[in-house]
């Protein structure tokens, strides 16, 4: 009985407790517990928690968020919000546009970084006026009101920008950065009201470049009329954002400069980058506490720039997101990532409907198109753009160029925003050595918009062993045509060694070495234009006045030539090489005709008197580091009677080749002459590695007099050369060491060249 009464009593109890206000009660608890912070790696089945995943920035540091990425790829961990700055943006906005983190490491480890921290344009986006001057100077400063300036950054940025709106082709017609295959932000620094800004909106390309615009090294990216750079001067880690799109969990990726110690502190760049940090340093204090899962990759031993060490920096990343396996596991849900998205290549074709540019006061929207090479209405290749903006970026006539594809009916609008260059004057300087030139140091003063908008004067002078200068006034007339006028003097003084097969006076004396004075005092007036956007064809008239003189005679014989010339001249150029001194791939062909028309000396020969050269090059990669090298030319002179002066010369190597004066190996510098000339050259080049070339060339040659006349060019090779070389590309352009033999005289001879040609 007693029993039965307990029973009955505790049936009473569960009765009342198991009410509904109770059940309510319960279930409220319940809810509530499991949404405590503590508990919400427990995958609850009333609601998937929200992951949000923060990189910070921190150059080539940031490549360690590619590791990080692939490991959470691997352990299926959804993200569902995206917040970076500088390479974190880049980084994190290439992962919310739908790239799986072994696509990013695939994309950065195909990047030419020496291209992303400076401003490259491949060679072949230059015209043929951009080519000869960017192959000549070393360095380039602003000028104005007297005082050298220092240019507003390395880079522009292009290469960046180009590649990255490539890559993001697939979302590039989405303005609202929530609706990525994963939501993103990023953050910015207003240069000029010190404010941050959010960039949650937009062009995706624009954005990141703009977030990681590094000062010094990028230049700002003008955005809706804000001069925009690195977003990591005052947030380099933007977890608020993320927090307010609305993550629960948070991961975080910091690649920051840690605090270092006294004995760390050896180094003025070291202190210098200690002070910078601070700031960023103390904020980071503030932050971590929002972050629910901190990775700290080991990152010490890189810089901003190791970005040769990537493929160390990424495994490190992916080592530091590891040791969270056990929190990583509880994140996952077996989430695949969708490899569907697919690099553009470069071939691949845009149809461009429509080509805006904002207001500009100097430049007509005509004047744009015709330098970008491509009309609106047409299919264009994403190397088509990417060219026609690098075009437009070498005419130096705007300070800053973005663009963005906006969607038109079936196609895209390209919308061009252009900022006039203020900078209307440079400095430019180089420095070279050769055998035959010797020592000289180039100063350069170059004025745009001298007279008209379009103008271009350019001053050259050549200081050392022997003076030399180059003068042109250049005017872009519209219509890939264009009107200059320019002066030159070229001058040595050598002793040579040479046949002088047509100097009669030095064949009675049985000489073979004389020492030789050459001066050449050169203007033309000519008119340059481009057509079928590849070949450059230049025609005008010429004056010339050459001199040959030698010490080695007596003064009678002293000058043996001193003459004043006209001429009208014609020539043709194409030129696709990627590199001038050491090319992988391209094409250069070079053809001129030169007709005399008067002369101080020979009136009568020179109206019967006219001279033709050619050139031909073809450059091929075989393997990732070796490339042949073709390369063959020949000239001859049309009249009855010959002049020496107008002869070919070959020798020597190293210098700029000028006139009638050429390169080959073998012979020392104008060791070879004559009125006309066969030649053929085959170089293998290999890149020991970066930057560093070890070559061997043969060359053949025939010449002498009237060659194609009598068949002589036909015949087996009179003249041959061999040479084996050591390059390194630098800054101030191409650093040679070559020793060359001849099986013919048995001498061999050794050159040095030191800097860009001029």
């Amino acid at each position: 009985m007693t029993i039965l009464k307990i029973e009955n009593s505790e049936k009473k109890i569960e009765k009342k407790f198991l009410s509904k206000p109770f059940i309510l009660l319960t279930y409220l608890l319940f809810l509530f517990y499991n949404l405590q912070p503590s508990t919400l790696f427990a995958q609850d089945t009333l609601r998937k928690p929200k992951i949000g995943l923060v990189l910070s920035g921190g150059g080539a540091k940031g490549l360690a968020h590619i590791g990080v990425l692939k490991m959470i790829d691997e352990y299926g961990i959804k993200i569902d919000y995206i917040g970076g700055t500088s390479m974190g943006a880049i980084v994190g906005g290439l992962y919310a546009a739908g790239y799986t983190g072994i696509q990013i490491d695939s994309i950065f480890s195909a990047a030419d970084y020496d291209a992303i921290i400076r401003d490259y344009t491949p060679r072949k986006s230059k015209d043929f006026y951009e080519r000869e001057y960017n192959d000549r100077y070393a360095v380039t400063l602003p000028f104005n009101k007297f005082k050298i300036g220092v240019p507003i950054s390395l880079s522009r940025g292009l290469y960046n920008y180009n590649l990255l709106t490539r890559l993001t082709h697939h979302v590039r017609h989405i303005r609202d950065f929530k609706k990525l295959p994963i939501p993103f932000v990023c953050v910015a620094t207003d240069i000029e009201t010190g404010e941050e800004v959010v960039l949650d909106q937009g062009f995706l390309a624009q954005a990141i470049v703009a977030s990681g615009a590094l000062p010094t090294l990028y230049a700002p990216v003008n955005i809706d009329g804000k001069y925009l750079i690195d977003g990591g001067v005052l947030n380099n880690f933007p977890v608020e954002e993320v927090k307010k799109m609305g993550a629960d969990i948070i991961i975080g990726v910091d690649v920051q400069y840690e605090m270092k110690e006294r004995a760390e502190l050896n180094e003025a760049t070291k202190l210098l980058s200690q002070i910078s940090n601070l700031q960023m340093i103390k904020k980071m204090d503030e932050k971590k506490p929002l972050v629910d899962i901190y990775i700290k990759p080991n990152i010490n031993d890189f810089t901003l720039v190791s970005f040769e060490k990537g493929p160390e920096i990424i495994q490190n990343g992916a080592e530091a997101a590891r040791e969270f396996e056990s929190e990583f596991k509880k994140l996952s849900t077996n989430y695949i990532v969708q490899k569907t998205v697919i690099p553009k290549s470069e071939k691949d074709s845009l149809l461009i409907t429509d080509i805006i540019t904002n207001d500009l006061e100097n430049y007509t929207n005509y004047y744009v198109q015709s330098k970008l090479r491509f009309k609106p209405g047409k299919k264009v290749s994403y190397l088509d753009l990417v060219q026609g903006i690098d075009f437009l970026n070498t005419t130096q006539n705007f300070s800053s160029l973005s663009y963005t594809l906006d969607k038109n009916g079936e196609g895209d609008e390209l919308n061009l925003f252009l900022v006039e260059n203020k900078t209307k004057t440079y400095l430019k300087f180089g420095l070279h050595f050769d055998g035959l030139f010797k020592s000289g140091v180039l100063l350069n003063f170059t004025k745009r918009k001298l007279l008209f908008k379009n103008d271009v004067f350019s001053s050259d002078f050549v200081l050392g062993d022997n003076f030399r200068y180059f003068f042109d006034y250049n005017v872009d007339v519209g219509y890939n045509l264009s009107v200059g006028l320019n002066a030159k003097l070229y001058q040595f003084n050598r002793n040579v060694e040479t046949n002088f097969e047509q100097w009669d006076i030095y064949k009675e004396d049985g000489t073979n070495s004389i020492n030789l004075g050459y001066r050449n005092f050169s203007n033309q007036l000519y008119f340059q234009t481009l057509f079928v956007q590849k070949f450059s064809a230049k025609v005008g008239v010429q004056y010339d006045n050459i001199r040959f003189q030698s010490e080695t005679f007596s003064n009678s014989n002293s000058i043996f030539d001193n003459g004043d010339y006209v001429s009208l001249f014609g020539n043709l150029n194409f030129d696709s090489l990627d590199n001038k001194f050491f090319p992988k791939t391209g094409w250069f062909f070079m053809g001129d005709a030169q007709s005399y028309v008067a002369s101080s000396e020979f009136e009568e020969i020179l109206l019967k008197h006219s001279v033709f050269k050619a050139e031909a090059v073809y450059a091929q990669s075989i393997t990732k580091r070796a490339t042949v090298l073709l390369k063959t030319e020949g000239g001859f002179t049309l009249g009855e009677q010959g002049i020496p002066l107008l002869n070919f010369f070959l020798g020597g190597y190293g210098f700029k080749q000028f006139n009638n004066f050429r390169h080959f190996y073998g012979y020392n510098f104008v060791g070879l002459t004559g009125n006309s000339y066969v030649m053929a050259e085959i170089t293998l080049d290999y890149e020991l590695f970066k930057k560093n070339h070890l070559n061997v060339s043969a060359n053949f040659a025939n010449i002498g007099n009237d060659i194609f006349v009598n068949d002589r060019w036909l015949k087996l090779p009179s003249y041959s050369g061999y040479a084996i070389g050591y390059g390194i590309e630098t800054i101030f352009g191409p650093l040679e060491i070559k020793q060359s033999w001849s099986p013919e005289t048995k001498e061999s001879y050794t050159w040095f060249a030191v800097g860009f040609w001029f």
